[in-house]
């Protein structure tokens, strides 16, 4: 056996240098573990925020996810009761990842305080928009849909801010956009927002979701789009707001394939029962918007 050699004067010091280097390389995994917790944590938070993935109230069944492209989401939802009514928001803040996810607390804390306290959302979206307007800081721009359900009525009140239209199913499957209301918020000061009124039916549902899903590409760089979001609604309309949901989420990811995502999705679905004596006669091929 070749007998040890010896140390010379210059190899403690590389030991010792190899000793710190594996120090460092351990703090710093430990380090970037607990950032994964620490994101991960505030992922939950930001789904606990948003309010509850499924609810219940009278007549109506309301669902809504979020699915962010990155661990922080900046497309949001949001549904939470005001006495009688059920305040509802879907959106997207410009921006991806940590960028547009700081701001996500922010509008959502607005949505439920300004949101609840002013019973017309076109006058929630003003106050709203004053607010953001009044930071001067062009990445709060937001997009929303904002609507106020009267569930022993049916009746909605809705506003829109720059947002994709929102979607109305009626009881047959046939479509049409809620469009009504103003422009983005945060990029103009003072700006007016309107308002409509309508009445959720039996068997009517509400579809409110971020330009993520239908601008969503596959391999041929071809869009899902809104006719294809009305066609997966379609064939899940008898099985409840939580099925539609996932029924559409589902399209956008087979339509996707092994494409990567190129932006967060929200989806918010609000489903009223259908009464038993409706029939159902419209054939798919009718249902485009």
């Amino acid at each position: 056996m070749r007998p040890a050699r010896p140390l010379r004067s210059g190899d403690a010091d590389l030991l010792q240098r190899s000793g710190m280097l594996e120090d460092t390389l351990v703090r710093l995994r430990n380090e970037q573990d607990d950032m994964r917790r620490a994101f991960y944590d505030a992922a939950q938070m930001q789904r606990r925020f948003c309010g509850p993935p499924s609810l219940r109230r009278g007549p109506f069944e309301i669902a809504g996810e979020i699915f962010p492209l990155e661990l922080i989401s900046g497309d949001f939802f949001s549904v939470f009761g005001r006495g009688e009514s059920l305040v509802l928001a879907v959106g997207d803040i410009a921006g991806k990842g940590l960028s547009a996810g700081l701001w996500f607390t922010h509008i959502v804390g607005m949505i439920r305080l300004l949101g609840g306290v002013h019973e017309d959302p076109a006058a929630a979206l003003g106050a709203i928009n004053a607010e953001l307007t009044a930071l001067q800081l062009e990445s709060v721009f937001t997009s929303m849909f904002l609507a106020r359900l009267d569930p022993q009525t049916g009746t909605l009140a809705y506003s829109n801010a720059g947002h994709p239209p929102a979607l109305l199913l009626d009881a047959n499957g046939r479509p049409s956009r809620l469009g009504e209301g103003g422009p983005l918020l945060g990029a103009v000061a003072g700006a007016q927002f309107a308002s409509a009124t309508l009445t959720l039916r039996p068997g009517e549902s509400l579809i409110g979701y971020s330009d993520g899903i239908a601008e969503r590409t596959n391999m041929h760089g071809t869009e899902f789009g809104v006719d294809r979001i009305v066609e997966a609604a379609y064939h899940s309309r008898e099985a409840g707001a939580r099925a539609m949901l996932f029924s559409i989420l589902a399209a956008v990811e087979d339509f996707g394939g092994d494409c990567t995502p190129q932006d967060d999705l929200a989806i918010l679905v609000v489903q009223r029962a259908r009464e038993a004596t409706e029939g159902d006669e419209t054939a798919p091929e009718r249902l485009r918007v």
